[in-house]
């Protein structure tokens, strides 16, 4: 159905009068039950089609999108993106891959992105979030539960384009999730845990995740503010891949491109310590981010975005690419209703040697960040600073628990001062472990 549909939307633009013409088309099934004190709260069932037809004439561009699959709307939106083309301004930069650029690779085949066992009945969805919040539940501190959920999806994505390019794949996604709360009134805290597999077989038990919310939850009891001052902050593997968020931001092609962002002048310079590197694989097996082909239809593979420190290269697509005069790094991305742009999956950060719990010992007095709240970021200087919560370390034991402080810092700093732990979760697209950053400025009490 996919297919078919994505060729007789570029049929539609062809007859439309668009020169050239890609088609996205995404059919997809959700499912999702949330429980609360034992009870089914919410339960949901969406099943939906997107389609989005992207037109050039000449180096002019426009995009529409519809859930409609029927033929007349079909060639409305063809010739409705035709004349939006037509008044649109010039791009000299917009235009399909030539066809020796476009992917071998038409779908998923080897990479296990679909878990062919039976969708779940809803019931199964409702009693592991049972299970999941009476594991939490049962935690001692914990006063309440805020919400568990359950869920599952499959989607089918299938691309075509008027340079020849057609291919398409399916994924699949089971999750558990829970929120805990401790304390009481203004002294609440709370904390979650939450797991993702693409198989139902590979999903830990609701029990873990909930025994993992509340334990993270009670252990925030009492918290309170830490001190102010120059101090190591250890950012916690379930955070600490914002970091590396910064600098991949800083090198996408959008801002390199437009001339705004604080690593512009980096390539070839070193912006990790030695040591580091920093590789994308977007054909990782079993793994939520991986992609077959890019959205313009090239080939994706491993490469090194940084190695031993040094800056390697940009995150480009065709646009991008073309308007700084290099070739694509077959990185764009797309939905429906908009064209392309750059962006990376299945990130790999070299670990360290260390441990989490040995950064702890040797990081002296400092904060361990374990959540991260709200962002300020200037994206030409690397300014950073962001509300955070987490737990005060004093002679490299954790003394107690602290929110309501501001860390800041320079990024282009922050990343040359990096010690990585040892602890990143392997089936996470992004692995990043725990990494400690000397000297930023905490703002507490």
């Amino acid at each position: 159905m996919t297919q078919d549909l994505a060729q007789a939307l570029l049929d539609a633009a062809r007859k439309a009068g668009a020169d050239a013409a890609d088609a996205l088309v995404i059919d997809g099934t959700a499912v999702s039950i949330d429980v609360r004190e034992g009870r089914l709260e919410h339960a949901e069932r969406a099943e939906g089609l997107d389609i989005g037809l992207r037109v050039l004439v000449g180096r002019r561009q426009a995009c529409v999108s519809s859930s409609d699959a029927k033929p007349a709307t079909l060639a409305m939106m063809a010739e409705r993106a035709v004349a939006m083309a037509k008044e649109a301004p010039e791009d000299p930069y917009a235009g399909l891959a030539d066809p020796d650029q476009l992917s071998a690779r038409r779908d998923a085949e080897g990479l296990e992105l679909v878990d062919l066992s039976p969708e779940p009945e809803p019931a199964e969805l409702e009693e592991d979030a049972r299970r999941a919040e009476a594991a939490a539940r049962g935690v001692a501190g914990i006063s309440q539960i805020d919400q568990t959920g359950a869920s599952y999806s499959r989607r089918t994505i299938h691309l075509a384009a008027s340079n020849g390019f057609a291919g398409g794949y399916a994924r699949t996604s089971r999750n558990t999730s829970c929120v805990a709360i401790t304390g009481e009134g203004t002294g609440m805290e709370r904390d979650w845990a939450s797991e993702s597999r693409i198989f139902q077989a590979d999903l830990p038990s609701p029990e873990s995740i909930g025994v993992e919310a509340g334990e993270r939850a009670a252990a925030r009891k009492g918290s309170r503010k830490p001190p102010s001052g120059s101090f190591p902050v250890l950012y916690d593997e379930r955070i600490s891949a914002s970091l590396i968020g910064h600098l991949t931001s800083a090198i996408n092609g959008t801002s390199i491109s437009r001339g705004a962002s604080w690593l512009r002048d980096a390539m070839g310079k070193a912006v990790l310590p030695a040591g580091f590197t920093l590789t994308e694989d977007p054909l990782r097996i079993r793994i939520a981010g991986t992609r077959p082909f890019d959205a313009e239809g090239l080939p994706t593979g491993q490469r090194a975005l940084v190695e031993d420190g040094v800056l390697q290269g940009w995150v480009l697509d065709l646009g991008t690419a073309r308007k700084l005069g290099l070739q694509s790094t077959s990185n764009a991305t797309r939905g429906p209703s908009a064209p392309p742009s750059p962006s990376l999956s299945n990130l790999t950060l070299t670990p360290g040697a260390a441990s989490r719990a040995d950064l702890i010992r040797d990081m002296g007095t400092g904060l361990l960040v374990t959540s991260l709240i709200g962002s300020t970021i200037n994206p030409t200087t690397g300014d950073y600073s962001r509300g955070a919560s987490g737990f005060w370390v004093e002679n490299g034991q954790i003394a107690y628990p602290v929110n309501e402080c501001t860390i800041a810092g320079n990024l282009r700093d922050m990343l040359m001062r990096m010690i990585a732990a040892n602890d990143a979760r392997q089936h996470l697209s992004t692995r990043v472990p725990s990494l400690l950053v000397e000297g930023l400025t905490i703002a507490g009490a």
